[in-house]
């Protein structure tokens, strides 16, 4: 099959989180297989590209025009990037926003990469299936059932539609319908219309042929109230088409056997080199080497409440009581970054803040860690936890998402599970999974167990890639059944 991309972000040329990494990997994982993959992305700042393959797409929006041009930018492991070159807008100094804020325009620029991923399929690269990420996609499936629904070289391509994070939806006040393009047939309440504003992500989850979601857990929580955002319903009203699989990870940039970011390199077979891990993790916070010993707690992370840093906070003096070394790396909410740069001056030599995005001391956190420590509100799917099982770094999180699917409750009496989980939403909660993972780290037995079993699992993205290929494959011959219904 030939699968088009569509995303707002994705490694090397672009990243602000997760998404980007799926949109490495998962394309890599499907050539793998034997499909064709090509990916659009837009051209931010610092992209470089290597030829100009239409110098001018015009491209209507409202009563504008503007001239976009599709660069190409390199074959990387087997997968074709196509970029969409307008500098007015996506040459700027941020992707979705700059330091005051998102940026206002958002829906016109988005609306104009939708716009040129479909006519990118119609006259560049003809696809069979176009896969779209996020909100920032979301009009591709909508304007493929409006505007585009007639036009014999693609109103027949199937379009699946994933959604990495409910939380992010695209909402706008009504007035960029024109500003931005976007049919008036489809603002209504069974299209694009949210109480009175034009929500791009509703578009998505209504006009698309599947939903995905990065997790089987993921897939039935947003489909609550209390996970659905304001968009229960919908997903409810589609749960027939909606499809949980759980996101992989990239085993050649993430795996103690061949991480070059490390002290030592290690396996499950020869634990040794986690101790140096261990030691040089200390030294780079400048922690005293004295607590060596001593269980240490790693946190990657964005700081925010989606991230359980609400819990974190309600409970940090009582978790520094307990005989622990805390390394904390990330950026967000100034509240949590100026927690941790509390407590590192409350307990030195025992935590270590580092506020910052920094990929080598993430390696070196998952590595050099006992624990790892996510207990999200709410979590798609999440990386670091897997991250974490590879590396024999015990993950303590909250049983919801991605992280529900993928770690499993530490059995002592059968010596089963990877980690500890909790499910109340509540600090008391929390500091119990961590004393229950406390108390198993003293035995040095049962603690290579926990980390044994975690380093024996497989979440690289086979798997991932096969379901998707059949879900093209339903979504290509669904679509076929309708254009034979209505031809007849």
């Amino acid at each position: 099959m030939r699968i088009l991309f569509a995303a707002s972000e994705g490694l090397p040329f672009s990243k602000t989180g997760g998404l980007a990494d799926v949109i490495e990997a998962l394309p890599k994982a499907l050539v793998a297989q034997g499909h064709e993959l090509a990916v659009v992305l837009p051209r931010y700042r610092g992209i470089k590209t290597s030829m100009v393959v239409m110098p001018s797409m015009t491209i209507p929006l409202g009563g504008r025009l503007r001239f976009p041009s599709i660069a190409d930018g390199t074959m990387l492991n087997g997968v074709r990037y196509f970029f969409v070159d307008d500098p007015g807008y996506f040459d700027r100094d941020g992707i979705y926003g700059n330091s005051t804020g998102d940026f206002p325009d958002n829906a016109e620029r988005y609306s104009e990469f939708c716009r040129a991923v479909i006519e990118i399929a119609k006259h560049v690269w003809p696809a069979d299936v176009i896969h779209c990420h996020d909100w920032q996609t979301a009009l591709v499936p909508t304007l493929m059932r409006s505007l585009y629904s007639s036009d014999p070289l693609v109103k027949d391509i199937p379009v699946i539609f994933t959604i990495h994070n409910l939380g992010y939806q695209g909402q706008f006040p009504a007035a960029v319908l024109g500003r931005a393009g976007i049919p008036p047939e489809v603002y209504n309440p069974a299209g694009l219309e949210y109480y009175g504003d034009v929500n791009l992500l509703k578009g998505g989850l209504v006009y698309s042929d599947y939903l995905t979601t990065v997790s089987k857990k993921y897939a039935e929580e947003i489909q609550t109230l209390e996970f659905g955002f304001g968009l229960d319903g919908v997903v409810r009203s589609r749960r027939d088409h909606v499809v949980g699989i759980l996101n992989g990870v990239d085993y050649s940039v993430w795996n103690p056997e061949k991480d070059r970011l490390i002290a030592a390199t290690y396996s499950a077979k020869d634990l040794t080199g986690k101790h140096a891990c261990k030691k040089e993790l200390l030294e780079v916070f400048g922690l005293s080497p004295e607590y060596e010993a001593r269980p240490v707690i790693g946190i990657v992370s964005r700081f925010a409440d989606q991230k359980g840093f609400d819990l974190i906070s309600d409970i940090a003096r009582e978790l520094m009581q307990e005989d622990i070394i805390l390394t904390v790396l990330g950026t967000g909410e100034r509240r949590y970054e100026e927690l941790f740069e509390t407590l590192a001056n409350e307990f030195p030599g025992r935590v270590g803040v580092r506020i910052a995005y920094d990929n080598e001391l993430a390696h070196k956190i998952e590595a050099g860690a006992d624990m790892f420590l996510m207990p999200s509100r709410y979590e798609p799917c999440g990386l670091n936890q897997i991250y974490s099982l590879k590396y024999g770094t015990v993950p303590i999180v909250r049983a919801t998402g991605g992280l529900d699917d993928t770690v499993e409750s530490f059995d002592v009496q059968h010596g089963t599970g990877t980690g500890f989980k909790f499910e109340p939403y509540t600090g008391v909660a929390l500091l119990d999974a961590v004393r229950l993972a406390l108390h198993h780290f003293a035995d040095e037995r049962i603690w290579k167990r926990i980390q044994l079993n975690g380093m024996s699992k497989d979440f690289s993205w086979k798997r991932p890639a096969t379901e998707y290929a059949k879900l093209y494959k339903t979504a290509r011959l669904a679509r076929n059944q309708i254009l034979v219904a209505t031809s007849n």
